[in-house]
């Protein structure tokens, strides 16, 4: 999921994340979240893509109640906000998490991770609609356009798509997409609530892991054996690029702001990539790093801001995702 932009009720960074410099954790984090693509890949190899999602889910809910119950904060009391949190958790852990479990099925973790990438193009462009503060510069418009053109050099679209499984790569942007939707739904209904980042965030994570309870067995069934390799991946995907993650990003994004800490965007993509060549020895044609670099260039247009009188009226939005604009008191998103 995402950067939360800072609350005047968030807390400060904790005397312990103070041990590591702000830079470290930020390199770690871009890290965790680019081998996310990789976890999930190897995850696959073992499990049902629902059974990956609903694991990742439930050892991220571990670490985040933990964290919880260390830091002694309280859930959400209003019903509204648990409503709101239902939905967001659908469309920010739920639905994408399981897309790209399914489109890993038939296309490259590499692949994945730069569809990952196009979430701020897909944010700016429902922008568009949904926030009407949120207006358009030609810069930002430059942008969406750039970044599309990157897609479709990624996608080889001049070569027909060839050797491209279209319905994996639909299902990995479709992920990006709900990303998108979910970041604009937060932004209109759980900012300004007053509740802290960590439990808006721990309280999403585990109502997704209840959707994904009820849904997993109605379409899957217990795999015969498991194997150890794809269960360990599951559990560092969960542990790690759900619970910790976040973590992590909870204290950059405290110390340094949503805007730089947002920037960890721009490197995941660069890490799935090379984790998937190096480790996995996926095959890379010279359009797929090129068009990434496209997509990179026209999503950080799209984030640019038109002055700071509509910087100051409008918090700014965090591409991370894993992705679109972060409310005041929204719920962090873990990536991918």
């Amino acid at each position: 999921m995402s950067p939360a932009a800072p609350h005047s009720a968030s807390p400060s960074p904790s005397p312990a994340s103070r041990l590591l410099d702000w830079r470290v954790r930020f390199g770690a984090l871009a890290l965790i979240w680019g081998f996310s693509f990789l976890l999930i890949k190897v995850g696959t190899e073992g499990f049902a893509p629902f059974q990956v999602t609903f694991g990742r889910l439930l050892f991220g809910t571990a670490v985040l109640a933990v964290a919880l119950v260390l830091k002694r904060d309280r859930l959400p009391r209003d019903v509204r906000v648990w409503g709101h949190l239902t939905v967001a958790a659908f469309l920010l852990n739920a639905l994408p998490f399981s897309l790209f479990a399914y489109a890993e099925l038939t296309i490259p973790s590499t692949l994945a991770g730069i569809c990952n990438a196009t979430t701020p193009l897909w944010g700016m462009l429902l922008s568009l609609v949904a926030l009407s503060e949120d207006r358009p510069t030609r810069v930002r418009a430059a942008g969406l356009g750039i970044g599309f053109m990157g897609v479709l050099t990624v996608l080889g679209a001049w070569q027909g798509f060839s050797g491209l499984d279209v319905t994996g790569t639909a299902l990995a942007l479709l992920a990006s997409f709900s990303y998108a939707v979910g970041w604009i739904y937060v932004r209109r209904t759980l900012s300004g609530t007053g509740v802290s980042h960590l439990s808006l965030a721990g309280s999403q994570v585990g109502l997704a892991t209840l959707q994904l309870a009820v849904v997993t067995p109605l379409f899957t069934s217990m795999p015969e054996s498991v194997e150890v390799v794809p269960l360990l991946a599951v559990i560092a995907l969960g542990a790690l690029g759900t619970g910790y993650a976040m973590l992590l990003q909870y204290g950059v994004v405290a110390e340094v702001g949503p805007t730089t800490a947002s920037m960890v965007t721009y490197f995941i993509p660069v890490i799935a990539t090379a984790a998937g060549v190096a480790v996995l020895d996926e095959q890379l044609t010279w359009n797929t790093p090129v068009g990434a670099l496209i997509v990179l260039a026209g999503a950080a247009l799209t984030q640019t801001r038109a002055s700071r009188r509509t910087t100051a009226k409008t918090p700014t939005p965090t591409p991370t995702t894993a992705a679109a604009p972060a409310p005041e008191a929204a719920p962090m998103a873990t990536r991918p």
